[in-house]
């Protein structure tokens, strides 16, 4: 069991290396979404329930579904500025 726990720990210390040298913000958002996924599994094993379904839904659930809206929200206005560029070259 405390091989799991190192393993555990292990992840996440990747997984926060990992979010901060990606320079995809998609692969960011996946990351981040794992990394939630692995603490509410600690927080299991650390004999603490509440915690971990409030981290599992409020940090891999609903956080990680407005930073996919925020997302979509920067890419369409990107394209808006792009088109909108554009026409003014032509």
């Amino acid at each position: 069991m405390q091989l799991f726990t190192i393993m555990l720990l292990g992840m996440l210390i990747i997984c926060a290396i990992s979010v901060s040298l990606s320079k995809n913000l998609l692969n960011s958002i996946l990351i981040y979404m794992s990394y939630s996924l692995i603490m509410s599994v600690i927080w299991i094993l650390l004999e603490s329930p509440d915690l971990a379904i409030t981290e599992a839904a409020v940090g891999a659930g609903i956080t990680s579904l407005l930073f996919f809206v925020t997302l979509k929200k920067i890419h369409a206005m990107m394209k808006d500025e792009e088109s909108g560029e554009e026409e003014k070259h032509e």
